[in-house]
């Protein structure tokens, strides 16, 4: 049998110190504090207000208070708080900071509001400090205008003494030099509190200017085979028609541009060379240096909140107080509760990382030059510029935790729940995280495993939880964990997951941000390694938003040449907002006007599309001696392949498929077996399939296209048999909702609470990228001619129609039954002749397609408009 765990505790020697410690920590001490400063941010407030209309009649009382009775004294007095409120208010405004004192109630109604309700509306820290600064700074400002005043006396208040007193300090130093030392103070302490980096209307200028002075420098001479000596003769004796439209009186200008095209040119090579403080971003494909345009990401702004986040939280342990009677020999008293708070994503140390790769200079000139050599398919679009985080929303950072009361009843109640079934623990712990805390159990010895994996329902009933999900057991661990939502769950904004050094220094082939595990880390997989994703979910439990993420993780580390999109939407309304990218990221059709494929007919075309492209780059690997995307890739980099021999540089092409099942109603067949080729061979040569349903049903997700997606992804479904049908396994019906998903790889099951990016912040990173130059269209498939004209299935001529055509569509129309035995039975025919029938019916749009045992659908719903199509054949043909 294994030992239970006790944990004994020595009360008489203990007693005073827990007394004094939990006095302190009682809640009741806490309201009491914050109601009294709560009443005292009302005294206060009230009192100085009082005291601007009332102050110069209560001065004297005030002034004499020492000398008269408190009776008189509060007779005579005018503040509305009465004798202690004019003192208090006299102290704070006429002798000490003048109206900066105003300040001070909010600033503690600030601090009692947030020990009493626990909510965080404002930082202390940064209202602390803008309360001390301006309490100086705006007394001594009012003060210094109050120096040459004759009326000092009289609206001494504005300023209070301690400000006055500062002021004639300062004067007496530098003079008028005050005002300018003042001003400065305010400016530096605004631009760190408010993080201001730029002034806009400098910054227009500038970019004007800019723009202005690259469009002079573009212009080029008209003759580029003279000689510099030529050159300069021809440019003394002779002015050409531009020259005297820029210049007009002064001949100077040419002499100025040039001039300033070398300082361009200087400081251009300048930021163009290595530079070891802010290293550049390569390419993953090559250790070549990246263009100058590629920025690098700095953390050095980050606010108080993100570091407190990335800072490692303590893991505290503590035995419960709590003691039913025992009603075995393990009593529940004698169980530990420890809880691990787990680490965030990041150190103190690494608060501030630089999202870059270092790049290694070499030493050697004559190897630099063979590197610069190198192809780089960056230079495509050399201006190009990748978003910044500044794009994303900021979100302020909430104490959303887990309370200890929280975490001891729910103890309480599991270890309960088990003792009524006879279930004995050795030991619990509770990890933490952003949706659900998991408890994880060792049960004693002799106890199976199918006993606590039987009770979901039990415990989830005693916790009151809108649904539990046990792990039975964890694997790697020994343990039987319990997955309990969270009261209070915290929402995990997509800036906090994009700007982490373990996403922006990834390494992976085609890194995708997913959101935050259960023990607080950011997860980041790579899409290449997947290589598909098979989605589910839903209405309405963050489908889309996970698109969308793993769509803007993309484009955050991707080059436009790096990489293409192929988006399929046939709700036409969930991936609108990525039409601006057409001309950077996206692949269309060469006949097509929308990149974004919304119309169903359409999507057959585009899928048979990827496969003549997916064939194509097989034959170019085949030629090239690769394996892989990756090895073909490198080797054209390295001026291996002859682009005269059709070889070029091949992007990454990731399909995403919004609904699968309207297609899979629609299409069918025609839409399984593209994607299942895909699904099965695509892989190798850099195409990757996202496909995502809201419905996991076996007529949806077929056996072929769910054998080639060994990565599933799902979200909250609404039974067992949707979660069996994209997982294999349950749990996903038991998810919480709001980006609460399961991401099942292989074998490993990991429960993940997705990242929120709102519809503003994708629409902010488009309108990003769409504003900066790019290709003249979108990336270009293969083109694919399918069977545009429909009088023809199986080589039927409707030109040729059975004269019996009319009568038999009637006869389909009319019982809403595609069969060939109806037609055989009602008019009287022979099988070859039905079958026939059938055909031409199914030529001309009447029936469906054939499916199997099954009767054909009907396409045409009534009499009146198989008359109309009927008419419209007759015309035709």
């Amino acid at each position: 049998m294994a030992q239970n765990t006790y944990k004994k505790q020595n009360k008489s020697s203990t007693k005073s110190f827990k007394f004094n410690l939990d006095f302190f920590n009682d809640r009741k001490f806490h309201l009491a504090v914050g109601m009294f400063l709560l009443l005292t941010a009302f005294f206060l407030l009230v009192s100085f207000v009082s005291y601007l209309i009332t102050g110069k009649e209560d001065q004297s009382v005030v002034e004499a208070f020492l000398q008269t009775n408190v009776k008189a004294s509060g007779q005579e007095v005018q503040n509305w708080f009465g004798t202690l409120g004019a003192i208090t208010a006299h102290y704070f405004i006429f002798l000490w900071f003048g109206l900066a004192a105003l300040l001070i109630p909010p600033f503690l109604f600030l601090v009692g509001h947030r020990i009493i309700w626990r909510k965080r509306t404002l930082s202390l820290t940064k209202s602390f400090g803008f309360t001390a600064f301006y309490l100086l700074w705006l007394s001594t400002f009012i003060g210094y205008f109050m120096i040459s005043s004759d009326e000092v006396s009289a609206w001494g208040f504005l300023s209070g003494g301690a400000g006055f007193e500062l002021a004639i300090i300062f004067d007496s130093l530098m003079g008028w030099g005050t005002m300018l030392f003042l001003i400065f103070l305010f400016l530096v302490f605004n631009m760190y509190f408010f993080d201001i980096t730029q002034i806009p209307v400098v910054d227009d200028v500038v970019v004007k200017f800019k723009a202005r002075l690259e469009g002079l420098l573009a212009r080029k001479p008209k003759a580029e085979t003279e000689t510099e000596d030529d050159k300069s003769t021809a440019d003394e004796d002779i002015a050409t028609e531009d020259e005297v439209d820029t210049t007009g009186a002064d001949g100077s200008l040419d002499f100025i541009l040039k001039q300033v095209k070398e300082e361009v040119e200087q400081e251009e090579q300048a930021s163009s060379e290595p530079n070891t403080e802010e290293p550049k971003k390569p390419t993953p494909e090559k250790p070549t240096p990246p263009p100058a345009n590629v920025p690098t990401f700095d953390l050095g702004s980050t606010d108080e909140a993100e570091k407190e986040e990335e800072a490692p939280k303590e893991v505290e342990s503590w035995s419960l107080d709590k003691k039913p009677e025992p009603r075995k020999a393990q009593p529940k008293e004698d169980l530990e509760l420890s809880i691990e708070i787990p680490e965030e994503d990041g150190s103190k140390e690494e608060a501030k990382p630089e999202f870059s790769i270092p790049v290694d200079i070499p030493e050697d000139e004559e190897k630099r030059v063979e590197e610069m050599e190198n192809y780089d398919p960056t230079l495509d679009l050399p201006r190009y510029h990748y978003p910044t985080p500044e794009l994303l929303i900021d979100y302020p950072q909430r104490d959303i935790q887990v309370s200890k009361d929280e975490l001891e009843q729910n103890k309480d109640k599991i270890v309960e729940t088990l003792i009524n079934f006879k279930i004995g623990i050795s030991s619990i712990k509770a990890t933490i995280g952003p949706t659900v805390t998991l408890y994880e159990i060792v049960p004693e010895a002799g106890v199976k495993i199918s006993k606590i994996k039987n009770l979901e329902d039990d415990i989830a009933l005693s916790l009151a939880a809108l649904g539990i999900r046990i792990i039975a057991p964890i694997p790697g661990r020994g343990t039987i964990g319990i997955e309990v939502p969270n009261k209070n769950r915290e929402m995990v904004d997509v800036k906090s997951v994009i700007t982490t050094e373990k996403f922006m220094k990834s390494d992976k082939d085609l890194p995708i941000v997913l959101g935050k595990t259960i023990s607080n880390e950011v997860y980041v997989t790579d899409l290449a390694k997947m290589p598909h994703l098979l989605m589910a979910g839903a209405t309405g439990q963050g489908k889309s938003v996970g698109l969308n993420l793993i769509i803007a993780s993309l484009i955050y580390k991707k080059h436009p040449s790096q990489l293409k999109f192929v988006m399929v939407d046939p709700k036409k309304v969930e991936l609108t907002l990525f039409n601006k990218l057409e001309r950077h990221f996206l692949a269309k059709l060469p006949d097509s006007e929308e990149a974004i494929i919304t119309d169903t007919s359409k999507v057959v075309n585009t899928l048979n599309s990827l496969c003549i492209e997916m064939d194509n780059r097989y034959d170019l690997l085949k030629d090239a001696g690769c394996r892989n995307l990756k090895e073909y890739n490198k080797k054209f980099m390295n001026r291996r392949l002859n682009p005269k021999k059709g070889h070029r540089y091949l992007p990454y092409i990731v399909l995403i498929i919004d609904e699968l099942a309207d297609l899979m109603m629609t299409a069918g067949k025609e839409v399984e077996t593209p994607i299942a080729r895909l699904a099965q061979l695509a892989r190798a040569i850099g195409i990757h399939l996202i496909v995502a349903t809201q419905r996991p049903s076996v007529n949806v997700i077929t056996g072929i296209i769910k054998a080639n997606f060994p990565a599933r992804l799902s979200f909250r479904v609404t039974s067992k048999i949707d979660s069996r049908t994209i997982l294999d396994t349950g749990g996903a019906d038991q998810l919480v909702g709001m980006g609460d998903m399961l991401l099942s790889l292989g074998s490993d099951l990991i429960r993940l609470q997705c990242a929120f990016v709102d519809t503003p912040e994708v629409d902010r990173v488009c309108e990003y990228v769409g504003d900066q130059p790019g290709y003249d269209d979108a990336y270009l498939l293969p083109e694919f001619i399918g069977d545009s004209d429909g009088s023809e299935v199986g080589g039927v001529d409707l030109s040729e129609r059975d004269a019996l055509f009319a009568d038999a569509a009637k006869v389909i129309v009319m019982h809403q039954q595609g069969s060939t035995s109806l037609i055989q039975r009602k008019l009287k025919l022979g099988y070859n002749r039905a079958g026939r029938l059938i055909d031409q019916l199914e030529a001309a749009g009447i029936v469906g397609p054939f499916e199997g045992s099954k009767a054909r659908e009907v396409l045409v719903p009534d009499e009146y408009a198989l008359e109309q199509l009927l008419n419209e054949i007759d015309q035709k043909y």
